[in-house]
């Protein structure tokens, strides 16, 4: 429920620094549901998307300090920690291990289904776009922009050299481009 109160971000923030608790309460009323929908976005798992809310808002609660308003609205302080937040989630070994575990549970459902469920997954077809890349653009596109994989990993995982991996990935994303976009 929306509490009847409003605050000037200023005068939020203040309160907030001061460790307010009903202007947290109105933070969270009027700032959770834009932020959970950006997590959705990038994690696309509603309970895992609540979860990382909640460690989102105990870690603006914990470091309503370091907010700085010179250096950009309280919104996009929060929409950032949101974010990062929900990039090291995607990254974390804990996570990784769950999400590979249940690709596995979840396989035959896919091979069942006819593939439809991978289809969804991939609406705009981007998947399909891969395969007229060269193999080694392809693998690396795969476990960078599907998996989740970061340039090190990718380069530890392929034993690619890291340089290596990040000229191949620039020339993949251009040569994506150019099939994406034909002239």
């Amino acid at each position: 429920m929306l509490s009847p109160v409003k605050y000037s971000e200023e005068e939020l923030v203040i309160l907030l620094q001061q460790k307010d608790k009903q202007a947290f309460s109105y933070l969270y009323d009027h700032y959770a549901p834009a932020l959970n929908a950006v997590i959705f976005r990038m994690v696309n798992d509603n309970g895992l998307a609540e979860d990382i809310l909640q460690e989102v808002f105990v870690k603006i609660w914990n470091h309503l300090s370091d907010y700085d308003k010179y250096k950009g609205r309280l919104f996009t302080w929060m929409l950032n920690i949101a974010k990062n937040h929900s990039i090291d989630t995607l990254r974390s070994k804990g996570y990784k291990k769950q999400h590979k575990i249940s690709g596995d549970e979840n396989s035959v459902d896919m091979m069942s289904d006819g593939g439809a469920a991978a289809r969804r997954s991939d609406s705009i077809g981007l998947r399909k776009q891969l395969f007229l890349l060269k193999p080694e653009y392809r693998e690396l596109i795969e476990l960078a922009y599907f998996s989740g994989y970061t340039q090190d990993e990718i380069a530890k995982q392929t034993g690619i050299p890291l340089g290596t991996v990040k000229t191949r990935l620039r020339t993949a994303i251009i040569e994506l481009k150019k099939i994406l976009r034909p002239s």
